[in-house]
């Protein structure tokens, strides 16, 4: 049976075959980088990317500006998503430098990139299995291909230990992986050859004690904004 994300159209399969190319290069020849055991999909992690002194200075900002989450609409009624979410501020010199450290990993230029993104998860919250990559066929793709198009890479950093639950569980794959503070999980939106990766079906998984704090960068096709 073909799905929602393989039937519909791929504008970007190109592009996001050169940028996933480029990327799986530049991660393997980092020794600091483990690529995640899987044929199914591309994830990375990279331990103590950010420290303790720049963990506490980005939950400081999120819980400044922390509001509740929004999903792109799905056609579903059922609440998907219970966290908070803090924007922080693009032109602010520390979130540069940290967005910087995070275009140079990759190899992907600054301007591809959205804005750094903070999340917060309290007791009980979570944010349901989802795909980062947006579904062509919907409403709001006709505003998305003109803020850079597809989404090709994900990288999202925890920001605290979590006393219990709150992993990021790849739900397709089987694989869940716990916060760590300081560590950088990135991954492929896209297969090898540039068509939607169902596999990185991904979800924030309720935090039982203590509270979560992430950021996430995605990057797109094209210049963002």
């Amino acid at each position: 049976m073909t799905s929602a994300y393989a039937d519909a159209p791929n504008p970007d399969k190109v592009a996001l075959l050169r940028t996933g190319a480029h990327v799986r290069r530049r991660l393997a020849a980092d020794p600091r980088v483990h690529r995640i055991q899987t044929d199914l999909a591309e994830i990375w992690a990279l331990a103590d990317f950010l420290n303790a002194e720049e963990c506490a200075a980005l939950i400081a900002m999120i819980d400044r500006t922390a509001e509740p989450s929004k999903v792109l609409d799905h056609g579903t009624k059922e609440i998907w998503r219970t966290s908070s979410s803090g924007n922080v501020d693009r032109y602010d010199p520390f979130v540069h430098m940290l967005e910087s450290r995070i275009d140079k990993l990759l190899g992907i230029p600054h301007r591809y990139g959205e804005t750094m993104q903070g999340q917060r998860y309290l007791v009980g919250q979570e944010f349901k299995y989802h795909l980062d990559l947006f579904w062509t066929k919907s409403d709001y793709w006709k505003e998305e291909t003109k803020r850079g198009g597809q989404r090709s890479i994900t990288a999202m950093a925890y920001l605290n230990d979590v006393e219990e639950g709150g992993d990021t569980a790849f739900t397709n794959i089987g694989i869940s992986v716990p916060p760590q503070r300081g560590t950088l999980l990135v991954w492929n939106n896209s297969q090898p050859d540039g068509s939607p990766n169902e596999n990185t079906m991904h979800a924030g998984t309720p935090v039982i004690k203590g509270t979560k704090y992430v950021i996430t960068k995605w990057y797109r096709t094209r210049k963002w904004g």
